[in-house]
Formats: C-alpha cells, sequence, structure tokens
C-alpha cells in the first residue's frame, strides 16, 4: 500500500512526539500542518519539509489526507472531526476528547455513521505491562481500586481556566480514570471533593488544585483517586485489590503481589511510538481492532470525569448513567 498521507492540527504541546513518530514510520507520510499560531506552524513546516496553515478548511480543502491528528486543546475541537469524517480522513483525536458531553455524543455519532478509523490519545493502554496486568485480571474479582495523579502546575494559560480545559480531572488525570476503565470495567458512580487551596495566588486560575473522587464500579468494586497539582515531581499510579493479590501500575512499571509470591515488570518500549504505529497499521490493514482506545472509549472517559467535576459543584454524588442521560437531553 501506499503511504499513509497524514495531516495535523494543532501542532503545540503533545504533538511534537506525534509529529516525531509520523516522520520516522516508513508507512507514513507528514504532508500538511495547521496551527493558529503562524510563527509555530511554519516552524514545524520548515523542520519537516511540508505546507502551513492556519486556517483548518484550507488544509482540507487543498490537502489530499488519509488521515488527520487533532492536538487541539480540550475547548477548540469545533467541528473539525465533522468535517475530517466527512471526507472519509481517518483520525487521531488527542484527549480530552472535549468538554461538553452532548457535543461529543454527536461527534460519536458522525465518526461512526462515516466508517473511518479513529483513534484516541489514551496511550498508557498501548503499555507492554498494562497488557501483561489486563492479562492477570481477565477473570478475577476486583473488590478496591486505589489511584493517584500528583504533579505539578502546567503554566499554559489555558490550562488554569475550568471552561477551557476542565481542571486537571478533565486535562490530565483523564488518563488514570481511562486506565482504570480499560483494567476494571466502566464506571456506576462517582463522588468528588474538591478545593482550589494553596494555588490560589496564580493570575486567573479557577481550577481546584486537590481533588479526591471516591467512585463504585458496575462490577461493584469502590476506589478512590486523588489528584493534584501541588508538587514538584510526577507521580501516577493505580493499585487493583481481590482476595489475596494486588496488581500495582506504578508509572511504567507493574508489580503483581499474591499471599506468598511478588513479580515485577519494568516497560521496554516507547509507548507514544506504539500507539501512532498501531493507528497507522489499522489504516494499513483496514482492521480497526488494532486500536485499544476508540472515540467510544473516550466518549465514556470523558463521562466520568464530567461527571466527577458536576458531583464537586453541586455537593452530590452521580450516578453515570443519570449523568449522561440528562446530558443528551
Amino acid at each position: 500500500m501506499e503511504k499513509i498521507n497524514v495531516g495535523f492540527i494543532g501542532v503545540g504541546g503533545i504533538a511534537a512526539k506525534h509529529l516525531e513518530n509520523i516522520h520516522n514510520n516508513e508507512h507514513a507520510s507528514i504532508v500538511a500542518v495547521c496551527d493558529i499560531d503562524p510563527d509555530r506552524v511554519r516552524q514545524m513546516g520548515e523542520q519537516y519539509g511540508v505546507n502551513t496553515y492556519v486556517n483548518v478548511d484550507d488544509m482540507l480543502q487543498n490537502e489530499s489526507l488519509h488521515a488527520l491528528f487533532v492536538c487541539v486543546p480540550p475547548f477548540a475541537h469545533g467541528v473539525i472531526e465533522e468535517k475530517a469524517a466527512s471526507r472519509g480522513i481517518h483520525l487521531m483525536v488527542e484527549k480530552p476528547v472535549g468538554l461538553n458531553l452532548p457535543n461529543v455524543k454527536v461527534k460519536e455519532k458522525v465518526i461512526a455513521d462515516s466508517g473511518i478509523i479513529c483513534a484516541t490519545g489514551y496511550c498508557l493502554r498501548y503499555l507492554d505491562t498494562v497488557a501483561k496486568a489486563k492479562e492477570y485480571l481477565a477473570g478475577k474479582q476486583i473488590a478496591m481500586i486505589r489511584a493517584h495523579y500528583v504533579t505539578k502546575f502546567v503554566p499554559t494559560p489555558w490550562y488554569r481556566k475550568m471552561a477551557l480545559s476542565g481542571g486537571q480531572l478533565v486535562e490530565q488525570s483523564t488518563h488514570t480514570v481511562d486506565l482504570i476503565r480499560y483494567l476494571a470495567g466502566d464506571f456506576r458512580s462517582v463522588y468528588t471533593n474538591s478545593a482550589l487551596n494553596v494555588m490560589s495566588d496564580i493570575p486567573d486560575i479557577d481550577i481546584p488544585d486537590v481533588t479526591s473522587v471516591n467512585f463504585r464500579m458496575e462490577s461493584g468494586a469502590v476506589g478512590n483517586l486523588s489528584s493534584t497539582f501541588i508538587q514538584a515531581d510526577h507521580q501516577t499510579g493505580i493499585e487493583f485489590m481481590g482476595r489475596d493479590f494486588r496488581v500495582i501500575i506504578d508509572g511504567t512499571s507493574l508489580h503483581i503481589i499474591e499471599k506468598d509470591h511478588k513479580v515485577t515488570f519494568e516497560s521496554e518500549m516507547d509507548f507514544y511510538e506504539e500507539q501512532d504505529k498501531a493507528f497507522i497499521e489499522a489504516i494499513r490493514s483496514n482492521k480497526k481492532e488494532r486500536i485499544l482506545s476508540t472515540y467510544s472509549d473516550a466518549v465514556k472517559t470523558l463521562a466520568v470525569t464530567l461527571a466527577a467535576n458536576h458531583s464537586a459543584e453541586t455537593g452530590q454524588p452521580r450516578q453515570l448513567e443519570d449523568y449522561i442521560l440528562a446530558a443528551q437531553g
């Protein structure tokens, strides 16, 4: 098969890693990049020797694209996905896929009806250690889940505004929520406490700096996720506990602990590269099963984080099924 012609919308942040991966993929070719920042897009255009645009419609009209990476902030999706899907362009959409559940549900239907392949940026699903954890947990009853996403503040201006980022839970800890879903099934309910306790001196900030989400899974397992950006380092992890076993994902490492036995696995892969390779291979082979995180998966993860935010606002627990039905009207 000929090389996959790839375009990019948004070339800041994580897009740099995707650009590098696609540039190094023998089966793909970057043909155009688009960004509202003319200096940034010109720099990337020169670096990769490709056409540059500051307008999405111009790029879609002028370029012959097989695939498109959508690497825009949560608030900036507009109707990019719908426009690409209507042209039969396959999509890789970075997380989170939006901030408004009714809007993303519309996108979900358009993408499904179009028949295109659509991956989303939940890269941790592609870890070799996560694959081992999923294999081990298959058929086991998980009773309790403890998770954390602890890191430092992100200085990007839109990150500090709830209306633009959805806060840390939607923008960052979404990775942890998604990995819980991938390994333990769907959430049933969430109850959240959050506050802006010690970072209120940051100009224009209105997102909480500490968040605690208590939850129950459809399986009956109970758990908690702690999320904060008040530290100087970065730590993420999830612990799944059942009778006489614990599965701990600590960063990219995996620990499986049984009553009389413990084993540790260290990851030996670049999960971003694996994710992007799987996307290109899915297009080349027309096998959607190569995609470990579909758009529908991303919508479900978004719903959990938005429901958790709503619980914090109202002080009441939220049932996921009721929240999703209410959001759809």
